[in-house]
């Protein structure tokens, strides 16, 4: 199985289509609204815009299972991205991404990454970065932040 077999739904309900990734390098990471890590955002939304020509795509995953910081729903969370961060990388519906009801490209991300914690997300922002091949590259915690991660990101371009 590889990171485009995934189902997963948009923000807006409907489902989408994780082949149309295929040949492009993914950073795939998991968002709250309410965080001291949220202002991550703008970076993110940087790198995607920068290098998304070069074959780059952000993926967001928001999640409410660190400290309720994600308690909006689907709309609120759209909104709020959209007039804060002016997000335009591809949003998706809300997920855990730990424990029994972890969304299965979760369980899967960190089936192949583990880290100290066993392979579990410490905590919102955790960002993995896959290659053009779908390949785990790296994970990177919640206090690297996009611009520190720049080099690695357009490593993967390269």
């Amino acid at each position: 199985m590889a990171i485009y077999d995934h189902d997963v739904n948009a923000l807006d309900g409907g489902p989408a289509d994780l082949h149309d990734l295929e040949g492009r390098a993914t950073l795939v990471v998991n968002v709250a609204s309410q965080c001291g890590s949220t202002p991550q955002y703008a970076g993110l939304e940087a790198l995607y815009r920068r290098y998304r020509d070069q074959g780059l795509v952000v993926l967001g995953f928001p999640c409410d299972q660190f400290g309720h910081q994600e308690p909006g729903t689907e709309e609120e969370i759209k909104a709020f991205c959209s007039t804060t961060y002016d997000v335009t990388f591809p949003m998706f519906a809300k997920v855990d991404v730990n424990g029994d009801d972890a969304h299965p490209l979760y369980a899967w991300l960190t089936s192949h990454q583990a880290d100290t914690l066993g392979g579990r997300i410490e905590w919102n922002f955790t960002k993995f970065l896959l290659d053009r091949d779908g390949s785990l590259v790296d994970r990177f915690p919640p206090s690297q932040t996009p611009e520190q991660i720049e080099r690695d990101v357009a490593a993967t371009l390269s």
